[in-house]
């Protein structure tokens, strides 16, 4: 078998998919408490949605039976872990690991979105 690192092929962008049960809440919850802004949407309703922040995008997809893993489906890294933390738990987001520096050089912390959806945040040290 021929890996496709032989071929030259380019990778382009790369974002997470989120699965969401209400994309209205969760829209408003990714804009005006995370500052991302809408670049697309598709469906009626919508079904579909790209959010952009900075160098980040964020794919959400519509599942009303959305059942939340138990493991970070996400990570960001920024350059004020702090301060987003403290966002996070204003607005009343449940901690699921606690802000802290990490031996492998990392500041972070991980919270669930609305939906249960766990993201990890970072900031290098």
């Amino acid at each position: 078998m021929t890996d496709i690192a032989d071929h030259g092929v380019r990778f382009g962008r790369i974002a997470a998919m989120l699965p969401v049960k209400d994309m209205k809440k969760a829209e408003a919850f990714y804009t005006e408490v995370l500052g991302f802004r809408k670049v697309f949407e598709n469906g009626s309703p919508v079904g579909f949605m790209i959010l952009k922040r900075d160098a980040g995008e964020l794919h959400l997809t519509l599942q009303p039976t959305h059942k939340a893993a138990a493991f970070n489906v996400a990570h960001l890294m920024v350059d004020d872990v702090d301060a987003l933390h403290t966002a996070c738990q204003r607005y009343g987001l449940r901690i699921i690991k606690r802000l802290q520096d990490k031996d492998y050089g990392l500041r972070a912390f991980v919270f669930a979105d609305p939906d249960g959806n766990r993201i990890d945040v970072g900031q290098p040290i």
